[in-house]
């Protein structure tokens, strides 16, 4: 129609926003946008020009903000038109690409862009070839060569975002390769093989019977590729880059259902899809269809029938591909679930697009599922430490989708592990997120015997119990008294009395007057407030004066507000996480006195419990849930054009303070030299070598985020700089 209708200014023009638009947004359907181009060069070949024009200023644009997702995305549509392109086509383009590349791993071993350039071109090689089968094997050879230099060399930050974490000298469960390396193996082993690249579709070859309309694209005229403006110094762009450790649920499996790594389809596969994902990250929906039809995307042969049962893979015929659709899909997602430092988009929106996908295609994917859940299961001790939270956090959300169900008996073993083990530690904190997600007592009927202490009777009781309502506690006629005065909203002078008699008595009794008092006081706040987090908010706001006032007398008790409500909800540790949130909102708490009270231990009100509180999921949540508030308001604050360079300077030393007392504590906690782990024995029993492990796998986690916000903070003071000089030479 296009071709036919050439003149038509106005439908050339929505073609081309068209065909952008889809290589944008739905890269999996580049090779047969390709192919509708190819047919165009036979019927008007002078629109092929402006469509070139139209993408490879689109491409320099992109190259100039940094938005390398695109520019590997328009890229490989070039590269699928290679076919069509005069002389090299598309490869002095990325020899230049190289050129910046190599300029920047030079200058710095730490730098990102260059690895990302360097994968850019690994992947864009394969749809050059497919595209001009039989040519450019030597154009490409030289390339490859080129690339090896940085795509064989383990980059200085892939330690830092391997998915495994394991103890000692035992092996990960899986191969921690980078994709940049991995890539180049897998073209060698393919230039090798005379570039078969069998998974990759060929819209653009027709079929036998249509000899005529092969002829007329193979003597289609060819067109100069536009020049494609690369500057001389490339900028990351808005999306901070790591190193991409590829990472799979499947690879311990007797039959393989998804590709090899060695096989160039693993990553080629891959690719397509995670773009996908990431970028329609504004419709689970349609990302699940597409998940669902992926093997629509690739060629024949490449994938199983979908819903091939997995026990039948192997039946088939030695040398045919096993590889399931539905694994590919879940695979991928669990990729960028897993990603670290931090996914691309926000964890509940993969949960999502899992979810949905399993309501398209039950009996297709939930056994995938279940095959992927085992794999993570077994291998959340050698995962990081982060990843194995975000496994517990999916694994409980998706379940309270599906009726809570799951085979239980399976790991019923491991309900009966130390509390400190690592499976008793996902156990723990997957029943509890189910409880939050619905009641105690719906979550009881879905378990076996053996797992009900996890999910015990004080669990059932929405509100727990006050315990100055019994008149053996002391101080309960005051506790009893400062319940009821919150309960009339009383004005804070009338609270006095109450307050001076615990202590006048707590001095009596040797304690702390200030912690005593405190503690009575939050507890009462707590029960007051325990019908709705708004009654508790309100209490607090109420409140806060005096609390305020006894944080900043005493760092004791500002700990003990925590030690309070904690003990409160100890059995609802999602309602106090909550409530500790809202307090460091009020400023009542702070982010320091958070991470002191649960790894510093530096006050008698602390929640270490000699160690063991680095094996309670909830307190990991606390401090990371902490760190990465502080973390995101910190961020805000830095990059702000309207921050002065001293406020600037103060938040990244506070940041850096913080990072530092935590991983100050974590590291003693990981060296065994913690006092409190010293004292409770000489280090050789398998309670102290767990709580040393937990300790490495939590300094691993908050060594990270430091390093992490560190190199954030520099590139934004770095950037204000750029921008003052800016503004100064405008002034002047």
């Amino acid at each position: 129609m296009v071709a036919e209708n050439h003149d038509d200014e106005n439908l050339r023009k929505m073609f081309l926003d068209l065909v952008t638009q889809l290589l944008l947004e739905q890269p999996l359907k580049t090779p047969f946008v390709a192919a509708v181009v190819l047919i165009i060069n036979t019927l008007k070949p002078e629109f092929v020009d402006e469509i070139l024009g139209r993408i490879a200023q689109n491409t320099a644009e992109k190259i100039a903000q940094g938005e390398w997702r695109d520019v590997k995305l328009l890229l490989k549509f070039l590269a699928c038109l290679q076919s069509l392109l005069e002389g090299d086509g598309l490869f002095p383009i990325l020899e230049e690409l190289f050129s910046r590349a190599a300029d920047l791993q030079t200058a710095s071993s730490d730098d990102t862009i260059g690895t990302e350039i360097v994968k850019i071109i690994l992947l864009t090689i394969p749809y050059i070839m497919v595209s001009s089968p039989g040519q450019f094997q030597q154009k490409a050879a030289e390339l490859m060569e080129k690339t090896d230099i940085i795509a064989s060399e383990p980059h200085a930050l892939q330690a830092l975002v391997d998915p495994y974490h394991p103890e000692g000298k035992e092996e990960s469960p899986g191969t921690s390769l980078s994709v940049c390396m991995l890539l180049q193996k897998q073209l060698q082993s393919e230039a090798a093989e005379d570039w078969k690249l069998s998974c990759l579709p060929r819209p653009w070859e027709m079929p036998l019977e249509d000899i005529d309309a092969q002829d007329k694209l193979s003597s289609a005229p060819k067109h100069a590729l536009p020049a494609i403006a690369i500057p001389a110094t490339v900028i990351a762009g808005p999306r901070p880059l790591f190193p991409e450790i590829y990472f799979s649920v499947y690879t311990d499996q007797d039959v393989p259902s998804v590709p090899a790594v060695t096989d160039i389809a693993s990553t080629l596969i891959r690719d397509g899809l995670l773009d996908t994902i990431n970028i329609l990250d504004f419709n689970r929906n349609v990302t699940a269809r597409y998940l669902m039809d992926l093997d629509c995307y690739f060629a024949d042969g490449t994938f199983v029938k979908r819903a091939t049962p997995f026990d039948e893979l192997k039946n088939f015929p030695t040398g045919k591909n096993t590889w399931k659709p539905e694994d590919v899909a879940v695979d991928t997602v669990f990729s960028q679930l897993f990603q670290l430092p931090t996914p691309e988009r926000k964890v509940v929106y993969y949960h999502s697009v899992l979810t949905e996908a399993c309501k398209l295609a039950p009996a297709a994917i939930a056994p995938s599922l279940g095959r992927a859940i085992r794999y993570l299961y077994r291998n959340s001790p050698r995962l990081d430490l982060a990843l194995s939270y975000r496994f517990m956090d999916w694994f409980s959300h998706h379940l309270s989708n599906f009726g809570f169900t799951w085979k239980w008996a399976e790991w019923i073993d491991d309900a009966q592990l130390p509390d400190y083990h690592p499976s008793k530690w996902f156990l723990k904190g997957a029943l509890d997120k189910e409880v939050r997600l619905s009641f105690a007592q719906r979550i009881q009927k879905t378990l076996p015997e053996p797992y009900l202490p996890l999910v015990g009777p004080e669990k059932e009781k929405d509100v727990p119990d006050f315990k100055f309502k019994n008149p053996d506690t002391p101080f309960s006629k005051e506790g009893m008294e400062i319940a009821g005065l919150l309960r009339k909203k009383a004005a804070d002078e009338e609270f006095q009395a109450s307050i001076d008699s615990i202590q006048s008595q707590a001095s009596e009794q040797s304690l702390d007057p200030l912690v005593t008092s405190t503690d009575v006081f939050v507890t009462a706040i707590c029960w007051v407030g325990s019908k709705s987090l708004s009654h508790v908010l309100a209490c607090i706001d109420r409140a806060k004066g005096r609390l305020l006032d006894a944080g900043n007398a005493s760092e004791a008790a500002r700990a003990q507000i925590i030690s309070a409500v904690m003990s409160y909800w100890h059995a609802h540790p999602g309602i106090a996480l909550s409530i500790i949130e809202k307090l460091l909102n009020f400023s009542i708490l702070t982010p320091l006195t958070v991470v002191d009270w649960a790894l510093v231990a530096s006050t008698p009100a602390n929640g270490t419990n000699g160690g063991e509180s680095l094996a309670e999921p909830h307190i990991f949540e606390l401090v990371s849930n902490t760190l990465s508030k502080v973390a995101t308001r910190s961020r805000q604050t830095i990059a702000s054009p309207d921050t002065d360079e001293e406020t600037r300077a103060k938040e990244v030393k506070s940041n850096q303070d913080l990072f530092r007392a935590t991983n100050d504590a974590l590291v003693s906690w990981a060296g065994g030299s913690k006092d409190e782990l010293m004292e409770a024995g000489d280090g050789s029993s398998d309670r102290e070598a767990m709580i040393r492990r937990w300790g490495q796998r939590w300094l691993r986690v908050f060594s990270r985020m430091g390093a992490v916000e560190e190199a954030f903070a520099l590139e934004a003071v770095k950037n204000a700089g750029k921008d003052k000089m800016v503004t100064d030479g405008a002034e002047n």
